[in-house]
């Protein structure tokens, strides 16, 4: 399946609401900055209550933490990396009050699946110090205004991060095997809906995976629980298609009756217009 027909997003918000489960946070996806189109993909505020995070991602946040999330296909570069430090300042600068929002309160995190090359070394060539204190998670030590991370999810260990890792079109069968089995934990409606919104990116992204838990006795019920939005989806997909196919053979059989009849291709191509409310540019393919 496309990139452009998978709706990463969501499911990478609701990954990074599982990932930091059991903290004292609050998300905010597409935070608008402005009246104009300008958002931030994901906004994480620490509440009020002091939080201490343990979670690899999660240790650099101070209050308000800026998350920009690239899917798979999508560019990570040095641009991108200076117009999220500029989302950052605008919503700095967002407050009641000057400077209500302190510049050590905020961090940024910028997410990607593979670990950006073009991006660290314009940043070594910058000399701009990169350190890794955890798998799969790199500071950003100078140069920036706010303190700022890249998260690899690809080198992400699968403990505690299955989550975002499952944001992939590499999902192994044993690791899809245990996010089904994880939510089949949940008892929690909101956790559940986080998993599935997950889930259904997973499924999408990973269509071979899908076909080879069929049967899997163990895991078919669920999965197909699962699966039922994207298959419905399909089947609508289907069902339009069939419409599209039967219009355009009564189109063909309007075509041949008026040829038999006489009409020249004007009269036709005028007639089918009206009946099939077709642009003359449309008429004139069944010719």
């Amino acid at each position: 399946m496309n990139d452009t027909d998978i709706q990463w997003h969501p499911g990478f918000v609701a990954a990074m609401e599982l990932d930091l489960m059991g903290y004292e946070l609050y998300f905010e996806s597409e935070h608008n900055l402005s009246r104009k189109p300008l958002q931030i993909d994901l906004l994480i505020i620490k509440k009020n209550k002091p939080t201490e995070i343990t979670n690899e991602i999660g240790r650099v946040f101070k209050k308000y933490n800026i998350i920009e999330y690239k899917s798979p296909d999508d560019s990570l570069n040095i641009d991108t990396l200076y117009k999220v430090q500029a989302y950052a300042a605008l919503y700095k600068s967002d407050g009641v009050t000057v400077d209500e929002k302190k510049i050590k309160e905020i961090t940024v995190s910028l997410v990607r699946e593979r670990k950006p090359l073009g991006l660290f070394k314009a940043l070594e060539e910058m000399d701009i110090k990169i350190e890794m204190p955890y798998k799969g998670v790199y500071y950003i030590k100078d140069g920036m205004m706010f303190a700022t991370q890249v998260i690899v999810t690809d080198e992400l260990s699968n403990d505690g991060h299955i989550w975002i890792k499952s944001l992939s079109h590499k999902m192994r069968m044993v690791d899809l095997k245990i996010l089904i089995s994880k939510i089949k934990k949940f008892d929690n409606e909101h956790e559940r809906e986080l998993a599935n919104s997950v889930i259904n990116v997973t499924l999408r992204a990973n269509a071979a995976l899908v076909e080879e838990l069929r049967g899997d006795d163990d895991m078919n019920g669920l999965l197909l629980e699962l699966a039922e939005p994207l298959i419905k989806e399909k089947e609508k997909e289907a069902e339009i298609r069939g419409r599209q196919k039967g219009r355009q053979q009564g189109i063909i059989g309007t075509v041949d009756i008026l040829h038999s009849l006489g009409h020249n291709d004007e009269e036709i191509k005028t007639g089918i217009m009206k009946s099939y409310n077709l642009s003359e540019e449309e008429a004139e393919k069944y010719l």
